[in-house]
């Protein structure tokens, strides 16, 4: 097993029957669906699972995991994902995927937040090694880039991988990738990013 599968199936056996569990979008997050429903099959674990994503639904119901939507669900005893980076205070960035709106509902709405990392995930701080993702919905997207400008970020919209169209979450929004100078330090960061209103992972 790869650090991945390991931490996953760690996070998979702390899972007890009738919990509600919430899945996290990734290759990690995906070693954790697949241990869950190992478990769930081989085990009898009797569990329900909300997802984060699109893709994290359809890997659910292809595995046979009973999923709940969303909208019916008003707390989760456990929520599992990865993390983009993470810093030595704990300090997380997630985001790469496009789902941080319901990535943060989930996160926010649990008893217990499991968070699987490797060793490849550790930086210095937020921002090293990736763009900050800032989720905004599409009329405004312009009003939120210049405020994020009038803090020395600068960035632009998230394309698809093969640059022919944009990025669009499960919730309808683009994403910012934006980068700010590596002297603002992640409490300020973080401060400023509320201040503005904006949707970060």
């Amino acid at each position: 097993m790869n650090d991945k599968q390991l931490a996953a199936r760690q996070a998979a056996s702390l899972v007890e029957d009738d919990m509600l569990v919430g899945l996290g979008t990734g290759s990690t997050a995906n070693c954790f669906i697949e241990e869950l429903a190992r478990r769930s099959s081989e085990e009898g674990l009797r569990v329900a699972v909300v997802a984060s994503s699109m893709v994290s639904a359809i890997k659910a119901q292809q595995l046979g995991l009973p999923l709940q939507a969303i909208e019916h669900v008003q707390h989760l005893d456990l929520y599992v994902d990865g993390a983009d980076e993470v810093t030595p205070d704990l300090t997380l960035l997630k985001g790469r995927g496009y789902d941080l709106v319901r990535e943060k509902l989930l996160a926010r709405g649990c008893d217990r937040f499991l968070v699987l990392l490797d060793r490849s995930k550790l930086v210095e701080r937020i921002g090293e090694r990736y763009p900050i993702p800032v989720e905004v919905p599409p009329f405004a997207w312009p009003l939120v880039k210049k405020s994020l400008e009038a803090v020395d970020g600068h960035g632009a919209l998230r394309q698809t991988a093969n640059k022919d169209g944009l990025v669009v979450t499960s919730h309808g929004s683009l994403v910012l990738n934006m980068v700010f100078p590596p002297a603002l330090d992640s409490n300020t960061l973080d401060g400023l990013l509320n201040a503005k209103r904006v949707a970060t992972s």
